[in-house]
């Protein structure tokens, strides 16, 4: 045989078979279509874990930026003289700068690190793309989510336009600094100064962006009077101190971090006892729930940073530990619903009985209301009788009138029948005559009763209501008004108390009397919605209300009185007996011990939606079980996720608990792993893209930029929605970018330019479509930008970056993402030579 004619078979050296870390054994006889697709589930797969390490690897970071320091602050009322407090070593422009920004972009810098590396120290078209493909994704599609997110009409705006401002101009300028070095300065090359400047912008831009902040070299403006509190204030209330913080707070007008600690240390106890008294009037909530509630909504309404955002979004993707507590919609609603006006909730109250069905096997009979008046010229009473319980058998009650003031036969004519009630019936009525007379009298009043029926063949019970009172009022006199009792006790835990009025003696016209309320140890504002008013009767109207509102207070007993008077009347009505009555105001000790359960409960969830665990156990039992154990709260997808990522779950949990040394050996060794799973995500991306024709930079932009980015996506929505402002949302996308060019761009070639020059040689960047990308990214990012400065500016638009009316938002959002579709469009089109603009 002639082996001229045949070439040797190579194992190792087929299509598509070069990269840093993969194929692991040969693929030569696959199928190139199974090899893309068992390449683009690894590739998803590594994101996922990618995305579980990243979560490790910001809650270290969490835990150094949250690095505090005690200050002690002068107070005359405490016996030391001074009360101590912690406020933050990081500053927050810092923090998210430097370290939060690296924790967001660490998978693209560590990517553009490693194929710079593993590439023989030569520039290839991955990490670079993925960096720009990122910014792009990041600024276009991530905002116009976030604009479009906010519901209702209501808006987020950029709350330090300084800091933003400065970001905003670095995430162009990085980028025009790119166009500058890869085309006007060296053409094709990165010298060794071109290298270290851009690696030097990083910290340059931290260090302006906290000179913004600071308002370093600018003129002092006044401190504002509004709080810093971010979340739930009490009662609505905007003051940031108590009347004993006052000398406090002028020791910390100077210094913002100082006094935002004092406000959370106040303000987050009054906002969790306030929600969970608001709670325990909810009846048939249980105490757990109503923890559970409170803790969602305290979570809802604090501050949280960039990285707390990134966290969750990547639990709510992996299917870990939830930082926002599940609560069942049932009884979200019953929270909401005691939240709005009285005036909008619902009428109907559900009471409290006792079972007199026996679980629903006897029928129940009763009246359907415990008195009922009557006007002497209507001629007769209607009186109501319903049945519940057990409804499919007949049954019949008898039902007789007995004497009270008013007397048979002269005030009304006596009643004595048996009802019956056919099977599925539930009411019927019976009519009683009223005498009417042409003399005056007072108003009277007689009863009717329900008794059982003698008979083997039915069974049943009375229920609570087996006595009505019949009122006969007389109607030829327009009668007089005064209170009902001369004191009536309130229940802190009732917010409203009824004061009622009667009208006696006559019921005839339209008549009225004025009130007015009286400070006691009670006081008008503080304790109680007092002031003066008018109580209107209509014609036969015999019972009326005062209703004043109770303010909640945190005293432990109270015994708050003040007095209601009656003053003035119209329409011939004179004043009875009672024109005054006295109100007192008490703790409600049942209420109060509900309240405190809720409570205690309540910091309870708090404590357990920590982000970080402490010890190994506790790492491996939420890595174990789907939503970190809860059980109760976990969906059909939380599963699916948890199985999917339960081998790099069970992986991750072997790295140090943050707690230990501070958070730097997680830190660490986090940032190790991440590195290896980018490189694996490089390689992946490669192999996939050979395999279908894509070039790198195709692959960079689209799928591995859209992978990396999607935590960011689910977070910045999340934060649009949850913060007050924009700043964790679209606020932080601009300082991300350009932190993605200085750390992504400037660490390796820092690291290539010093190899190639201790070789003599230049270090090569071939332009090729990585500038025309970079010239349409900067395109984009100025339209975005000055679109997000036109919302902030124009009443249409809402006046704010995000939200605003709903046709305003959804043009602006079309408007992102049709610019980043048209950059991705253009970018793949110059890759592939369909389109050759010459830079």
């Amino acid at each position: 045989m002639n082996n001229s004619n045949y070439r040797a078979f190579d194992p190792f050296n087929y299509t598509c078979s070069e990269a840093l870390l993969l194929p692991i054994i040969s693929e030569a006889t696959w199928s190139p279509g199974v090899r893309a697709f068992l390449y683009i589930l690894a590739l998803l797969w590594c994101f996922l874990a990618v995305a579980i390490i990243a979560d490790i690897f910001m809650c270290s970071i969490e835990k150094i930026t949250s690095k505090t320091r005690k200050i002690r602050i002068a107070d005359s009322s405490i016996p030391e003289g001074y009360k101590e407090i912690e406020v933050k070593v990081w500053n927050d422009t810092v923090a998210n700068l430097s370290l939060l920004a690296l924790g967001t972009s660490a998978p693209e810098i560590l990517l553009s690190v490693i194929e710079i590396v593993g590439n023989n120290f030569k520039a290839g078209d991955l990490g670079p793309g993925t960096i720009v493909g990122s910014a792009a994704f990041n600024l276009l599609v991530i905002s116009a989510i976030c604009i479009m997110s906010i519901p209702g009409g209501d808006v987020r705006r950029i709350s330090n336009m300084k800091v933003f401002a400065v970001t905003a101009f670095s995430c162009i300028f990085a980028y025009v600094w790119l166009i500058i070095v890869l085309v006007g300065i060296s053409p094709g090359k990165i010298e060794i100064w071109e290298a270290f400047l851009t690696l030097l912008f990083f910290p340059l831009l931290i260090i302006i962006a906290f000179i913004a902040e600071k308002d370093f070299c600018m003129k002092k403006k006044p401190p504002r009077n509004d709080s810093g509190f971010v979340g739930i204030s009490l009662n609505g209330a905007s003051n940031k101190y108590t009347v004993n913080d006052t000398e406090n707070a002028r020791a910390l007008e100077g210094n913002p971090e100082e006094q935002e600690a004092l406000d959370q240390s106040y303000s987050g106890r009054a906002s969790i006892y306030k929600i969970a008294k608001d709670l325990a009037m909810v009846e048939d909530l249980p105490e757990d729930e109503a923890a559970k509630i409170a803790a969602k909504k305290v979570v809802e309404h604090q501050h949280h940073d960039r990285g707390w955002y990134r966290i969750n979004a990547i639990r709510n993707m992996s299917g870990g530990k939830k930082l926002i507590p599940k609560v069942l919609n049932t009884f979200d609603e019953l929270y909401n619903r005691v939240q709005l006006p009285e005036e909008e909730r619902d009428e109907a109250a559900v009471t409290k009985r006792f079972d007199h069905s026996e679980g629903g096997t006897k029928p129940v009979i009763e009246f359907t209301a415990s008195a009922v008046a009557v006007l002497e010229n209507e001629g007769k009473v209607r009186i109501g009788i319903r049945r519940s319980g057990k409804i499919d058998v007949p049954v019949s009650v008898r039902v007789e009138t007995i004497n009270g003031t008013a007397l048979e036969g002269s005030d009304y004519k006596a009643f004595d029948e048996v009802v019956s009630f056919a099977a599925n019936e539930l009411l019927r009525q019976v009519y009683i005559e009223i005498v009417d007379d042409f003399e005056w009298e007072p108003d009277e009043f007689f009863f009717v009763k329900l008794a059982p029926v003698p008979s083997k063949d039915q069974d049943f019970a009375l229920g609570n209501l087996a006595i009505c009172q019949v009122t006969i009022i007389n109607d030829d006199e327009p009668g007089t008004l005064d209170f009902a009792k001369p004191s009536v006790i309130a229940k802190e835990s009732s917010r409203r108390i009824r004061i009622p009025v009667q009208r006696l003696s006559g019921a005839d016209g339209h008549v009225s009397v004025t009130w007015r309320t009286k400070d006691m140890t009670a006081f008008d504002g503080k304790d109680f919605e007092g002031g003066e008013g008018e109580l209107k009767f209509d014609n036969g109207e015999t019972s009326k209300s005062i209703d004043l509102v109770l303010f909640p207070s945190n005293k432990p007993e109270r015994d708050d009185s003040f007095q209601v008077e009656l003053l003035e009347t119209t329409g011939g009505a004179k004043l009875g007996r009672l024109t005054k009555t006295v109100v007192t105001i008490v703790n409600d000790e049942e209420f109060n011990g509900l309240v405190s359960r809720i409570v205690n409960m309540t910091f309870g969830n708090l404590d357990g939606l920590a982000l970080e665990d402490s010890t190994y156990v506790s790492q491996f039992k939420n890595a174990m079980n789907v939503n970190g154990g809860d059980i109760e709260g976990a969906t059909f997808v939380d599963y699916l996720l948890h199985f999917l990522t339960f081998v790099w779950k069970i992986i991750f949990a072997f790295i140090p608990p943050v707690h230990i040394l501070g958070g730097w050996p997680t830190f660490v060794i986090s940032l190790g792993m991440i590195g290896f799973l980018t490189a694996l995500i490089g390689d992946l991306a490669s192999l996939f893209g050979c395999l279908i024709g894509l070039e790198d930079s195709i692959t960079a932009i689209t799928l591995v930029a859209l992978g990396t980015s999607m935590p960011d996506t689910f977070a910045s929505k999340t934060a649009a929605i949850m913060e007050r402002n924009a700043d964790s949302s679209v606020g932080n996308v601009t300082g991300s970018n350009s932190v993605n060019v200085f750390l992504g761009l400037g660490i390796p070639w820092v690291i290539a330019s010093i190899y190639w020059h201790t070789k003599g040689l230049p270090f090569d960047v071939p332009v090729g479509s990585l500038v025309f990308s970079v010239i349409l990214y900067t395109i984009a990012a100025v339209i975005a930008l000055s679109i997000l400065v036109i919302r902030r500016n124009v009443k249409f638009l809402g006046n704010a970056e995000l939200g605003g009316p709903t046709a305003g938002k959804i043009t602006c959002g079309v408007i992102f993402i049709t610019l980043w579709v048209l950059y991705v469009l253009f970018s793949a089109l110059q890759a592939k030579k369909v389109i050759n603009v010459q830079i």
